[in-house]
C-alpha cells in the first residue's frame, strides 16, 4: 500500500473512530455525576438508575435504528446525525431546566451512541483493505476505552479545580465550574463532538453504499486511494456480487446448528454486561464512596481503573488471536468471578478495607479487560454464519443494550437496599454460571476463516448415524 493511501486510510478511519471516542466519554462521563446530581435533586436509589441509565435507554433505539437509517441515508450522514445528537445532549445536560429535561438530555446523547456504535465499525471494515480490516476495527473498540479514560481523567480535573475554575459571584460561569460542576463534566462532550463533526465533513461516503446507490464512478475512484487499481476493480466487482445476493429470512436463525450459534453469540453479549464491568463504569465513584474515599479521591481512583482497562484493552489486542479466544474468555472469567466475590466479602465487613478494596477492583478490570471484553466483539460475529451474520448481531446488540439499561437502572435501587455486598455477590454468583457455560459452549475460532468456522458448526449440527 502506497505511502499516500496509507495517510488516506488513516485518515478516514481515525475520523470514524472519534465517534467510538464520544461512545466512550458519553457512558462514562456519567460515573463522577452521580453523587453531585443524586445530592442536588435528593433522589432517590430508583431515580440514580433511572439517571444512570437514561443514556442507555437511548442507545437501544439508536442501535435498532442504525441499520435502517445506514441503508437508506449513507454511513457518514448518519454518522453526522450522531455526531449533532452528541453536541445537542452535552450542552442540554449542562444547562438543563430541570431533572426531568437533564434525563431528556442523556436519552438524546444514548441515541447518538446507539448509532455511532452500529455505523462507525461499519463505515471502517467497509473501507480497510481485508489484511487491516481487524487492526483497523480494533482501532475502533480502543478509541472507546481511551474515551472512558477521558472522562474519567476529566471528572477528576474538574472536581479537584473547580474552586479555582467556579469564579468568584453567582454568574453562569460560577455555578458550571464551581457549585455545581457536574454541569462542566457533561458540557466537555462538546469539545469532541465538534472534532467529530468537522472531521466527518473531510471524509467521503463508504465507497460499498456508493455502489448500492448506483454512483459506480465515484465508488471506484474512492476504492483507488486505498487498493492498486487491479485490486479497487476486483473489490468493485465483489462489492456489486454481495449486493445482487438475496436476503436470507429471519427464520433462518432458527435452522439447527444456526440456532446454537446464536445462543453463544446472545449469552456474550447478556452475561458480557452482567459482568459488572459498565457498572463500574457508571457507578465506579459511587462504589468506592461506599468503600470510605472522599468524593476527589475515588474519582482519581477511577482514573487508575480506567487506565488498567486501557492498558489490558491494548494487551487483548496483542495475544488474542496467538492464545485464542477460549483461554481468554474462560481464564479470565474465572478470575473475574472471584474478583466480584472477594470484593462482596470485603464490603460486608463493618469497616471495608478502601485500599484493598480498590487492589480487588484492579484486578476485576484488567481480568474483565482481558477476557469477554475484548473477545466478544471478535468472537460474536465469527460463529455467526454468514448468511445471517448481519440479523444475528441485529440481535445480539439488542440484547448487549437491553440488559446494560436494566442493570444501570436496577443497580442503584439494589445495592441501597440490600448493600453494595450483595450486589457484588450478585455479580459474582452469575460470572461462576456464565464461566460454567462459555466452558461448555464456546468454540476455538484462532486462526481460522470464517468459511472454515461456518463448516464446523454445519458438521457439529449435522445428525449423527446411527450404529
Amino acid at each position: 500500500m502506497a505511502l499516500g493511501s496509507r495517510t488516506f486510510l488513516a485518515f478516514v478511519c481515525a475520523a470514524a473512530a472519534v465517534g467510538g471516542l464520544l461512545f466512550g466519554f458519553d457512558t462514562a462521563v456519567i460515573s463522577g455525576t452521580v453523587s453531585l446530581v443524586e445530592k442536588q435533586y435528593g433522589l432517590t436509589g430508583i431515580q440514580v438508575g433511572w439517571f444512570g441509565s437514561s443514556a442507555l435507554m437511548g442507545c437501544i433505539p439508536g442501535a435498532l435504528l442504525a441499520g435502517w437509517l445506514g441503508d437508506r441515508m449513507g454511513r457518514r450522514p448518519v454518522m453526522l446525525l450522531a455526531g449533532v445528537l452528541f453536541f445537542v445532549s452535552a450542552l442540554g445536560s449542562m444547562l438543563p431546566p430541570s431533572f426531568a429535561w437533564l434525563i431528556v438530555a442523556r436519552w438524546v446523547g444514548g441515541l447518538g451512541v446507539g448509532l455511532a456504535s452500529v455505523i462507525a465499525p461499519i463505515f471502517i471494515s467497509e473501507f480497510a483493505p481485508p489484511k487491516h480490516r481487524g487492526r483497523l476495527v480494533a482501532l475502533y473498540q480502543l478509541s472507546i476505552v481511551i474515551g472512558v479514560l477521558g472522562a474519567y481523567l476529566t471528572n477528576w480535573l474538574l472536581v479537584r479545580n473547580a474552586a479555582s475554575l467556579g469564579l468568584s459571584g453567582d454568574g453562569i460561569v460560577h455555578t458550571i465550574f464551581g457549585t455545581e460542576v457536574w454541569r462542566a463534566m457533561f458540557g466537555a462532550e462538546m469539545l469532541p463532538a465538534l472534532l467529530f463533526l468537522g472531521l466527518l465533513l473531510l471524509v467521503p461516503e463508504s465507497p460499498r453504499f456508493l455502489v448500492r446507490s448506483g454512483k459506480l464512478t465515484e465508488a471506484g475512484l474512492i476504492l483507488c486511494k486505498i487498493l492498486s487499481v487491479d485490486a479497487a476493480e476486483k473489490a468493485l466487482a465483489d462489492i456489486q456480487k454481495t449486493l445482487r445476493e438475496k436476503a436470507v429470512p429471519w427464520s433462518e436463525l432458527w435452522r439447527p446448528g444456526v440456532r446454537k450459534m446464536l445462543l453463544i453469540a446472545v449469552a456474550l453479549s447478556f452475561f458480557g454486561q452482567l459482568s459488572g464491568v459498565n457498572i463500574v463504569i457508571y457507578y465506579g465513584p459511587r462504589i468506592l464512596e461506599d468503600a470510605g474515599f472522599a468524593v476527589e479521591s475515588a474519582m482519581l481512583y477511577q482514573v487508575l481503573l480506567g487506565v488498567i482497562n486501557l492498558v489490558f484493552t491494548i494487551a487483548a489486542m496483542v495475544v488474542i488471536d496467538r492464545f485464542g479466544r477460549r483461554p481468554l474468555l474462560i481464564g479470565g472469567m474465572a478470575v473475574v468471578a472471584a474478583s466480584l466475590l472477594a470484593a462482596g466479602g470485603l464490603f460486608m465487613l463493618p469497616t471495608p478495607p478502601s485500599v484493598l478494596i480498590v487492589v480487588v477492583l484492579c484486578v476485576y478490570i484488567a481480568c474483565v479487560a482481558l477476557s469477554i471484553c475484548a473477545v466478544i466483539w471478535v468472537l460474536t460475529p465469527e460463529v455467526l454464519p454468514n448468511r445471517v451474520r448481519e440479523r444475528g448481531m441485529a440481535i445480539a446488540v439488542f440484547v448487549n443494550w437491553s440488559t446494560n439499561a436494566i442493570s444501570a437502572l436496577l443497580f442503584p435501587w439494589y445495592t441501597s437496599t440490600l448493600g453494595m455486598a450483595a450486589g457484588f455477590i450478585t455479580f459474582g454468583v452469575v460470572c461462576v454460571i456464565s464461566t460454567c457455560l462459555f466452558f461448555r459452549l464456546v468454540p476455538e475460532t484462532a486462526g481460522k476463516s470464517l468459511e472454515e468456522i461456518e463448516d464446523q458448526h454445519a458438521a457439529t449440527a449435522a445428525p449423527q448415524p446411527r450404529a
